[in-house]
């Protein structure tokens, strides 16, 4: 059902569709595979101890996927509201953007109506099914950028992690096919 309706969206030319989520990545990064030499007994893999992590919104416009996003400290109805106004910001001229979306709490805030409902002949949330991740293509994008970016890289500190992560997602601003491929509807 959602599908179709997408697919019917999709064929509007006067929509841009966007898929939108949010992510952390974490300092430690993560480890997948690694090679060592057959003469290491007993490698030593340098992990960082610790849980800290780095807040990203995402967003892919399926068009022609390019990806915007901003940093953040914490989801919230007011960091959820910013990322939706840059989004209008960068919307083509003439376009209403509807935002394929999860369904987090504060994507429902009562904070967020005001705004939506000024905005409302510009900008739809389409909101997906209850649990199921597996159906927004951004998360496709979250996987890409930490097996580019983070797979078995060491992070001293979280600095080091956003500059991994950062040049990927500016890399991505401008209209690409990866992300437009990835995030085919």
């Amino acid at each position: 059902m959602l599908l179709k309706k997408l697919r019917r969206k999709k064929k509007n030319d006067n929509l841009d569709i966007w898929t939108i989520d949010e992510c952390h990545f974490q300092q430690h990064g993560t480890r997948c595979r690694m090679w060592v030499p057959p003469e290491e007994k007993d490698p030593i893999v340098q992990h960082a101890p610790t849980r800290k992590s780095v807040a990203f919104f995402g967003g892919v416009r399926v068009n022609d996927g390019r990806f915007v996003y901003t940093k953040e400290n914490i989801f919230n109805a007011d960091s959820f509201k910013r990322f939706l106004q840059k989004l209008h910001r960068n919307r083509r001229r003439g376009k209403k953007i509807v935002v394929i979306l999860d369904n987090a709490r504060y994507h429902h805030a009562r904070d967020l109506q005001p705004w939506l409902a000024k905005y409302k002949k510009s900008i739809e949330l389409l909101f997906l099914p209850p649990y199921s991740p597996d159906l927004n293509p951004i998360e496709r994008v979250w996987k890409l950028t930490r097996r580019l970016c983070t797979h078995n890289q060491y992070f001293k500190d979280l600095s080091e992690l956003v500059d991994a992560v950062v040049p990927k997602f500016n890399e991505w601003s401008k209209p690409n096919e990866t992300l437009r491929m990835l995030c085919a509807i």
